[in-house]
């Protein structure tokens, strides 16, 4: 996946940059702000979602219709070589929206989000008792400022 990233060129990476802006944009309004052809667009979407590049589209709410939602972020110290079986079970819960390996301290970071304290505190629980956890340090995000 790496040399493939390398490959990108200076057209993938503003396409994506529009993309991340809005991923709406039609396919003809991208192509004339990137000065290629509508076809042109579309071929490089269709290639970075078939390798990948691309791994999906998304949409972002208004703030207040998150406002009552439980993110955070845990630190996870692991024992041993547990990590690719700790990461699994990771994946297996849905409120983990992503883990992060990182150095330091912590061995992974991953980012809660909860719809409830209670749904939050059981996935605290539930986290902590996967095997192979040695520790965990969890924060809860506050507010989130958009630069």
């Amino acid at each position: 996946m790496l040399d493939e990233l390398d490959e990108l060129d200076e057209l993938d990476r503003g396409l994506i940059a529009l993309l991340r802006a809005d991923s709406r944009l039609p396919a003809a309004t991208l192509a004339a702000r990137l000065k290629v052809s509508r076809g042109t667009v579309q071929n490089r979407i269709d290639r970075l979602l078939a390798r990948g590049v691309v791994q999906g589209f998304t949409i972002r709410t208004r703030p207040e219709l998150e406002a009552n939602r439980v993110r955070a972020i845990m630190c996870i110290a692991i024992e041993g070589e547990r990590s690719g079986a700790v990461v699994k079970a990771l994946k297996g819960l849905p409120t983990v929206d992503r883990v992060h390996t990182t150095n330091g301290r912590w061995d992974l970071v991953a980012e809660l989000d909860t719809a409830t304290l209670a749904e939050f505190s059981g996935t605290l629980d539930r986290i902590r008792q996967i095997e192979g956890i040695a520790s965990t340090e969890t924060s809860i995000l506050l507010a989130t400022q958009k630069f």
